[in-house]
């Protein structure tokens, strides 16, 4: 796999050679090379794209659900075949660490199999004799084409996981926009879903600029869009899309924090604050990159992390032995250098620096070793911006409220965590936190799949959030029935209310 490789688009069930003569470079973030050709789709490619999707689109959906999810019982068997093949692939583009990469593909198969149960999140509901005589009916429908535009950070979970499975379960089909640092991953699971027997068309991806993507924006037959990435381009695709009537979730940006009180177990604590903080390189949106900490115990707890930061073995992703990985690309690592630096101006003390960590044999890769720094102060970026890296900044309070009150000053609110043996204080935090997914000594509260990925404020713009019976109803609308079936005495009736079977 070490051979850059010219990728194509795929659509209608196969990959076809893009005429763009753009192409954008892929890396091995491991070793710096690169690795894959990836296309810049034409704007005429990502409509024919579309048009796959809405010509598949009547088969799939007429499709009674119960064989639809006989292929997703199909392919959840062959991730499960395919697990090293795929996690190989994804430390090989992404960087995250073996078993890191495991996880995210994990995390596919377990929303796939969350999307094995639509015959059962499908079904409506129904009223014998709503109205005397008057019998309703509600039914879940799938709406059309979705598009899916996806991050580099998650290359199997997210488009195969969060936007797939349960956008296809329910009767839609889908274009998906794969991140150009990392598309493979997802590629290869798409081929994956037509062994499986999916029929051709019901998923289909581009590589391609927002330029392109603007396309699905506006488009006729686009009737709903996931997307997960930045906070201001997230703003730009809900005001655009929405505005043409179509549904959006946007998964935005973060910038996660915990507070630790004083009767937390120290060692224990920090061990759960450096798995949060530097698994996957920081580069997750449920990272957890902000330590707020309770005076009387913050020396003796940024001691036990700077020393168990320290042992982390960072080097190539696709070594078991390796703890962390490289940041994906050299764009990436150069933002998160500028971060560094950004936080030193700013007067935050760096306790832990990880800008000139080598690698034996790897020298071109883009690592970036545990970084921390402490005494971060209101008003300082560093603290309240999101870096996408392994990069832990640490507050100091006095208390739990102010320590409470730091936290929801922050315009994010994806995910939020409390390190504590006070079950008052954990309550109150569940209670009053802004963040959409809390953590009672549980450093990345993601929940499992049959609940929502809940971010809130500037994290989540929409209105219905992915996974769960949130990702049900916002792949499907409802639609009523009511029935009246006429007898004897009714049949002979020659004026019928304006209320007819309303009131």
């Amino acid at each position: 796999m070490g051979e850059a490789k010219r990728l194509g688009f795929y659509a209608n069930g196969e990959y076809i050679v893009s005429k763009t003569e753009k192409y954008m470079d892929a890396y091995n973030p491991s070793t710096g090379e690169v690795i894959a050709k990836v296309p810049c789709c034409t704007e005429e490619e990502v409509e024919y794209a579309i048009s796959c999707a809405r010509q598949a689109y009547p088969g799939w959906s007429s499709t009674p659900v119960m064989k639809r999810v006989q292929i997703l019982y199909k392919l959840r068997d062959l991730l499960v075949e395919h697990m090293d093949e795929l996690t190989y692939l994804v430390a090989y583009e992404n960087g995250k660490a073996w078993e890191e990469a495991k996880g995210d593909v994990l995390k596919a198969k377990e929303a796939t199999e969350q999307a094995i149960s639509a015959p059962s999140l499908m079904m409506g509901e129904s009223l014998m004799d709503a109205s005397a005589g008057y019998d309703t009916v509600l039914y879940r429908e799938p709406l059309g084409v979705f598009a899916g535009i996806v991050p580099f950070n998650f290359p199997a979970m997210i488009p195969m996981g969060w936007m797939t499975p349960m956008c296809i379960a329910c009767g839609n089909t889908i274009v998906l926009k794969a991140a150009t640092f990392t598309p493979q991953s997802c590629m290869r699971i798409a081929e994956l879903y037509k062994e499986a027997g999916l029929p051709d068309g019901v998923i289909n991806i581009v590589t391609c600029s927002r330029t392109e993507a603007e396309i699905f924006l506006n488009h006729p037959d686009v009737k709903g869009i996931t997307f997960v990435g930045s906070t201001s381009v997230g703003k730009h695709i809900y005001a655009t899309a929405a505005a043409s009537g179509k549904r959006v979730q946007a998964l935005c940006e973060a910038k996660n924090h915990a507070l630790v009180l004083e009767d937390a177990p120290v060692e224990r604590t920090a061990a759960g604050i450096i798995n949060a903080a530097f698994g996957c390189a920081g580069e997750r949106c449920m990272a957890l990159p902000v330590v707020v900490v309770q005076e009387s115990i913050a020396d003796a707890l940024v001691e036990a992390i700077v020393e168990q930061a320290k042992k982390i073995t960072v080097g190539p992703a696709y070594e078991k032995t390796t703890a962390m990985g490289p940041v994906v690309n050299a764009g990436h690592k150069k933002s998160v250098l500028a971060w560094i630096e950004k936080g030193l101006e700013e007067g935050a003390s760096l306790v832990l620096d990880g800008r000139n960590v080598k690698v034996p044999g790897c020298e071109n890769g883009f690592y970036i070793g545990p970084t921390i720094f402490d005494h971060v102060k209101p008003g300082m970026t560093v603290g309240d911006s999101e870096i996408f890296g392994p990069v832990l900044c640490i507050k100091r309070v006095k208390n739990f409220e102010e320590g409470l009150a730091v936290m929801n000053h922050n315009p994010f609110a994806n995910g939020s965590v409390i390190f504590t043996q006070n079950g008052h204080y954990a309550r109150e935090f569940a209670r009053h936190t802004d963040g959409g997914m809390v953590g009672v000594n549980v450093g990345i509260p993601v929940p499992v799949g049959v609940f929502p990925f809940s971010g809130h404020k500037n994290s989540f713009i929409g209105d219905l959030h992915c996974l769960g019976k949130d990702g049900y109803r916002f792949y499907t609308e409802t639609k009523v029935v009511t029935t009246r079936w006429f007898d004897e005495e009714e049949r002979k009736k020659k004026t019928v209310s304006t209320w007819d079977g309303t009131i």
